[in-house]
């Protein structure tokens, strides 16, 4: 696998086709901080039951969804964008996708429509390592780390399939995997 690549801030990773732990099976998990203390991310691909008018019934754009992040903190609401232009104080992460920023300001646009869910995504909860844990996981083959990838695929509404498309986009070495059963037992 890319074990030999340092995940960084602005990195993918991609769950090994097996994993059964349900809040990463098939997941692609996009990098938002990663230091000595630790690694922090959000699932890109599960989508939660809620939608942001359930956890912000003031908001007026109720009907965007809210991914689960992770399992750490799923009280909290986070948020990825690409409209610095609108969105004051996020971190830039990758070419043109920003981490955060002023929530304020979120609420204001939301509430006059002027954001949509391709421009920004939210989040309840996070995924997160200790210190060493993700290296180690990397080690043991867990998760394959993408430093290349469609910044547009952040934002697509195939979650279903974004797993095994950026799988795909690894090149030959990994295609293979993207058709390989959820459940081995089954085939």
């Amino acid at each position: 696998m890319l074990s030999s690549i340092k995940p960084v801030a602005g990195r993918l990773l991609i769950s090994e086709p097996f994993m059964m732990d349900p809040n990463f099976k098939r997941s692609v998990i996009l990098l938002t901080e990663y230091s000595d203390e630790g690694t922090m991310g959000y699932v890109l691909n599960h989508v939660s039951e809620y939608m942001l008018g359930d956890l912000l019934p003031d908001v007026a754009y109720s009907e965007m969804p809210v991914y689960v992040g992770g399992p750490v903190a799923n009280n909290t609401l986070h948020f990825i964008h690409r409209c610095p232009d609108k969105i004051e104080g996020g971190i830039e992460i990758w070419d043109g996708i920003y981490w955060g920023g002023n929530y304020e300001q979120v609420k204001e646009l939301l509430a006059g429509y002027q954001l949509n869910a391709d421009e920004i995504r939210f989040f309840a909860g996070y995924s997160g390592w200790t210190s060493g844990q993700l290296d180690a996981e990397i080690s043991e083959n867990t998760w394959i780390v993408a430093n290349k990838f469609n910044p547009e695929s952040l934002f697509t509404h195939d979650e279903q399939n974004l797993w095994r498309e950026v799988v795909i986009s690894l090149g030959q070495r990994y295609a293979h995997i993207a058709n390989f059963p959820e459940n081995p037992t089954l085939n």
